[in-house]
């Protein structure tokens, strides 16, 4: 029986071209590192809600108006640190569930990377939702939701392209975004920025499939570019 070292299988394997998914993701690498440290960060920020000051979870809270220490006076990094705070245990409870169920599906087809900006920029989309749609003035959000509607749209897009059942996605997100508008407190603009924002970001992702990272990433580009300059204009307007 031949024996091969390890060194020898190692430099035998760099040119050999890793495995991949539809949308880019590493079929050697399974693990949902993003999403688990996600849910992990929330978590951690609502133990800390638990014991921080009034004054400091306003200045993490996207707050929208004319405001001292408001988004629009200047406390730019609202948009980021509100999708990790929670209004309660249900609500944190809800977003982390919905986020573990898609996290673990998207995450593994589109890779890390891809997948990190599909949420980033879609919690930047349902902040941009929450900042100039109507009936937002002098709100304060939080939540991880715009970004959670965003992964809705995502797996709406990437299993319409891969021919996969959409049915039950379709219904999920409007029963969800229903249930925003017609119930006091939540916010169905921030979900209604996220959900289109997802939507644009993974039709990049499809468009690039096959392997054109170039199409992907450029596609992103150009909506993160357009998310921050709605996050701009939310500032402009006060």
């Amino acid at each position: 029986m031949g024996i091969q070292c390890v060194d020898c299988v190692a430099e035998g394997n760099k040119g050999v071209r890793q495995a991949r998914t539809t949308f880019g993701g590493a079929l050697s690498n399974r693990d949902t590192l993003v999403t688990k440290v996600v849910i992990g960060a929330c978590l951690l920020m609502f133990l800390a809600q638990q014991v921080m000051p009034t004054n400091v979870f306003y200045q993490l809270a996207l707050v929208n108006g004319p405001f001292l220490g408001s988004f629009a006076q200047g406390s730019w990094w609202q948009p980021v640190t509100s999708a990790f705070l929670h209004a309660g245990v249900l609500h944190l409870l809800l977003n982390m569930y919905a986020l573990w169920i898609c996290g673990q599906y998207l995450e593994q087809l589109l890779g890390r990377l891809r997948f990190t900006a599909l949420y980033a920029v879609s919690a930047l989309g349902g902040a941009v939702g929450g900042l100039v749609l109507p009936g937002t003035a002098g709100s304060v959000m939080v939540g991880a939701s715009g970004a959670i509607f965003g992964l809705f749209a995502a797996l709406f897009v990437v299993n319409r392209h891969l021919g996969r059942q959409t049915g039950q996605i379709a219904v999920l997100i409007g029963l969800n975004f229903f249930i925003g508008v017609f119930v006091a407190g939540i916010s169905w603009q921030a979900h209604l920025g996220g959900l289109v924002t997802g939507a644009l970001v993974a039709a990049a992702m499809a468009r690039g499939r096959r392997g054109n990272a170039v199409v992907q990433w450029a596609g992103t580009a150009a909506v993160a570019v357009l998310v921050l300059a709605g996050l701009a204009y939310g500032a402009a307007l006060y």
